[in-house]
């Protein structure tokens, strides 16, 4: 056993014989009912009106210093710290004797007066303390931080106990997430939920994760998008519809990636990919001016201007500019698969022109975009679900807007008719049959719904993990889902 190990176990032990001690003396160290008046910020910003004051607080003590008959220590709560003041006097014998036996970690209740030390720190006087819970296991590092990034986030409580910007960060994510509510609620958007399981697994490319119902005896698809039900509800006649949900990929793990994560995604009836652009520009640089005050942040150390109107370029374009290879000359596939060869960028033998224009454009391009831009006009390879354009149908109306190198969000003027739908569905399932696993299955009550007739609609898909990051400057996504997928660690 490792010494550090070992001293653990040995502060657990001290920790376990405390416990028996309290329960001797019919002091419950696992607490009832409690019931604070304040947390610790209101304290702090409010001292002139609370001086003198009694007030009702409740955290844990991560600081004690005894002083004999009276002793000084921290509490936490979701707040943040304020000092508390523990007198032989104010207490009684048994109050006080408890506060000396208490650990850093153990969670508390103060009822007592505000006011302020010789040294000038607000303070909470105790006239009353309650043990709520032992803390049996002691912090990491006695406090000095948890740095740990692989055992921050598989020990997430620890994280947010130790490092107070972590909490920080998922206070910010909740308001994003609120922000965008009000954003889509005030233009009139009815959020909706649709199923986690799905008999077909569409709405984009990607290999889904299969699951089993077993009084039904069937195989399920956790979902990989909310699109195609969300399109169902167009067809219903609920013109503006939005959803915010678990999507599930069964994809690698990265900085950037994680398996199962949150998607934004709505559907507006008589809109198109130009409407999805003004609205998805809005709305961003409305959440962070309301979140974080500016449309100007920094990322990594990169500013970043949010503020609208954001370019537009096409795929074509874009390719042009970075790589030289230009795609309004290239009219085969076996032109596209040289270029891409002079390029040094590997492509499948039968790739299609289209798919290789997207595969130099992720090679040549996606690292330059790194202020908001929109990259429209996608081919029709890798766009079935979006509306071909009508000057040139070997492309889409589609977008995905690009900040700091990486994607953000994907939008369509979507495709509403239903014998195109069929071709392309039937195009994927020919690319399955193949070999490729995020091809898209053949959905026909999708298609019989857009034999119903579904408006002209325009789409957008917005991530919101990877929208958190950018607002947040957290470097990874783990940093910003609060149980993020990992590797299982074998107990020893």
């Amino acid at each position: 056993m490792l010494p550090s190990e070992q001293e653990n176990n040995e502060l657990i032990q001290v920790r376990l014989d405390k416990l028996k001690e309290l329960r001797q003396k019919d002091i419950n160290p696992f607490g009832q009912h409690f019931d604070p008046t304040h947390h610790a910020a209101d304290i702090l910003n409010n001292f002139n009106v609370l001086e003198g004051q009694d007030v009702v607080i409740a955290g844990r003590l991560i600081s004690k210093r005894d002083m004999g008959k009276a002793a000084f220590g921290n509490i936490q709560d979701v707040s943040g710290q304020i000092q508390i003041y523990v007198r032989l006097n104010d207490v009684g014998p048994e109050a006080h004797e408890m506060f000396t036996r208490l650990d850093i970690g153990d969670i508390i209740g103060i009822s007592g007066y505000v006011f302020r030390t010789h040294k000038g720190e607000v303070t909470v006087g105790a006239k009353q303390l309650t043990l709520l819970t032992k803390s049996l296991r002691p912090l990491p590092e006695k406090w000095h931080g948890l740095k740990d990034v692989d055992l921050r986030y598989r020990q997430r409580y620890l994280d947010l106990i130790v490092n107070p910007e972590v909490k920080q960060t998922f206070v910010l994510r909740s308001r994003i997430i609120q922000a965008m509510r009000h954003f889509l609620d005030a233009k009139g958007f009815l959020e909706v939920e649709t199923p986690n399981m799905h008999a077909i697994a569409g709405g984009t490319s990607a290999r889904p994760f299969i699951t089993h119902h077993n009084t039904l005896d069937i195989d399920l698809y956790m979902r990989i998008a909310l699109e195609l039900h969300l399109k169902r509800l167009i067809v219903g006649g609920m013109e503006r519809v939005y959803e915010i949900g678990r999507v599930f990929r069964n994809e690698g793990i990265s900085t950037r990636h994680n398996p199962e994560f949150t998607l934004m995604e709505l559907y507006q009836a008589y809109a198109d990919y130009n409407d999805m652009m003004h609205i998805t520009e809005e709305m961003i640089s409305t959440i962070a001016q309301e979140v974080l005050g500016t449309q100007i942040i920094t990322y990594q150390g990169t500013e970043i201007d949010l503020t609208p109107p954001w370019p537009r370029i096409t795929m074509v374009e874009a390719v042009k500019q970075y790589s030289g290879v230009d795609f309004n000359h290239i009219k085969t596939d076996e032109e596209a698969r040289a270029a891409a060869a002079k390029l040094g960028i590997h492509v499948a033998k039968d790739a299609a022109i289209g798919n290789v224009l997207n595969e130099i454009f992720e090679e040549k391009v996606e690292a330059n975009l790194i202020q908001p831009t929109f990259i429209i006009d996608y081919p029709i390879e890798i766009s079935p679900l979006a509306k071909r354009k009508e000057d040139n149908p070997n492309f889409t109306y589609r977008f995905e807007v690009f900040i700091t190198a990486r994607e953000f969000g994907n939008a369509f003027s979507e495709l509403n008719d239903p014998i195109d739908q069929r071709e392309r569905f039937i195009k994927q399932m020919e690319q399955r049959a193949r070999g490729d696993e995020e091809a898209q299955m053949m959905d026909e009550d999708f298609i019989r719904a857009l034999e119903v007739g579904m408006p002209p609609t325009g789409g957008l898909g917005i991530g919101i993990d990877r929208l958190v990051m950018l607002l947040t400057d957290a470097p990874s996504i783990r940093d910003v889902i609060l149980f993020p997928t990992l590797r299982p660690v074998k107990e020893s």
